[in-house]
């Protein structure tokens, strides 16, 4: 594709050769992060993921996608370019929006879409203008439930548990239980292998760099653990059990409700930042439960979270889960419960009654 001077905008077709380049190039590796680091392959199928997305709203609603190249256009010519972007923002949202979409998701696709603008900009030197800069990304925090520590030892060394289950679902227990020990990210989890095992001296330690942040985190992995990994020791490719995430989330959900307080907890997600009750059932309006809640994120959070309520020190954390000092990442993994909250007020309270002055020694320093 040539573009001179006279040349004012890119079709649709243009647009989407465009983004195929896009999504080539960081595949190929050919884009790096600003820090120099690579890309992950997983970002590349978000970008595919994306192009498909907005080839279905071109065809559902007949909304032409084009680029305007601001330098060739006059003032006029600017401001029709400014309209269309902000009438781009609004149908593009409103189409995702009425398909059943949350914030998170169509900000996952816009914050996609500004990453495109800005390649064309800054690597391709297309000055398609400042226009998508505009485009409001809404953000949703989704409660991801935690295992408190009584409630993972339970897990871990209930036998009666343990047999009452069938062996998809003690499949699931295992990985579930390696994963609250080793603090990994979901995608590393399911992912390791026989190198990413260290042994000697009959100590078994993890070794394994974060696919996200390749930073490197080591943990020596305790004997319940261990015992997990010689279950399934040479029968899959993998350290633990092959299972999709959609699967696993399911029967997660499922050993979950065996061991959660089964208290109903409003699920609750955000259109536009404007918060929506998601019912289990829309007929009855029944609410969803505690264990419909969890997830695989909470493997991570249930041993980010456990190591830091039992005295491990921040700085051993984040050297175990791959976080590094500046992150904000690693709080957002924190959780506190209201009842561990109402324990560390309690004890705050207990000991500023302690350090109150005897009456005579009061009567005193009103005296001096």
């Amino acid at each position: 594709m040539k573009i001179t001077r006279r040349v004012k905008e890119i079709n649709q077709e243009d647009y989407f050769l465009l983004l195929n380049q896009f999504i080539n190039d960081t595949a190929k590796g050919f884009r790096m992060r600003s820090n120099g680091k690579m890309i992950r392959n997983s970002t590349a199928d978000n970008y595919d993921g994306t192009k498909r997305v907005l080839l279905e709203f071109t065809e559902k609603t007949g909304f032409e996608l084009k680029l305007y190249l601001v330098n060739n256009l006059n003032k006029d010519e600017n401001e029709i370019a400014r309209r269309y972007a902000h009438q781009f923002y609004q149908s593009l949202s409103n189409h995702l929006y009425q398909k059943g979409c949350f914030d998170n998701y169509v900000g996952h696709v816009f914050t996609i879409i500004k990453t495109f603008y800005n390649y064309l900009i800054n690597e391709r030197n297309i000055n398609v203008g400042p226009f998508h800069k505009k485009f409001y990304i809404h953000k949703e925090d989704i409660p991801v439930i935690v295992f408190s520590p009584e409630q993972l030892n339970y897990l871990i060394h209930n036998k009666c548990l343990e047999q009452s289950l069938t062996p998809d679902l003690c499949k699931v227990r295992d990985i579930f239980i390696f994963g609250c020990t080793v603090a990994l990210r979901a995608c590393d989890l399911f992912n390791l292998q026989e190198h990413h095992l260290y042994i000697k001296n009959n100590e078994y330690q993890l070794n394994v760099v974060s696919s996200k942040t390749k930073i490197q985190t080591s943990i020596k992995l305790p004997d319940y653990a261990i015992e997990i990994l010689k279950k399934y020791e040479g029968k899959y490719p993998t350290l633990l059990p092959p299972i999709s995430m959609s699967n696993f989330n399911f029967k997660l959900k499922k050993l979950a409700s065996l061991i959660l307080d089964e208290t109903p907890m409003i699920k609750i997600r955000k259109r536009k930042g404007i918060e929506v009750i998601i019912y289990k059932d829309p007929l009855t309006r029944e609410h969803y439960n505690m264990s419909d809640h969890i997830s695989t994120h909470s493997m991570r959070r249930t041993a980010i979270t456990t190591m830091l309520r039992l005295g491990v020190n921040e700085l051993t954390v984040r050297k175990i889960s791959g976080h590094s000092p500046s992150s904000k990442e690693f709080y957002k993994y924190i959780s506190y419960t209201q009842k561990i909250i109402n324990n560390e007020t309690d004890r705050f309270f207990n000991k500023l009654i302690e350090l109150s002055l005897p009456e005579n020694a009061l009567e005193m320093d009103k005296r001096g």
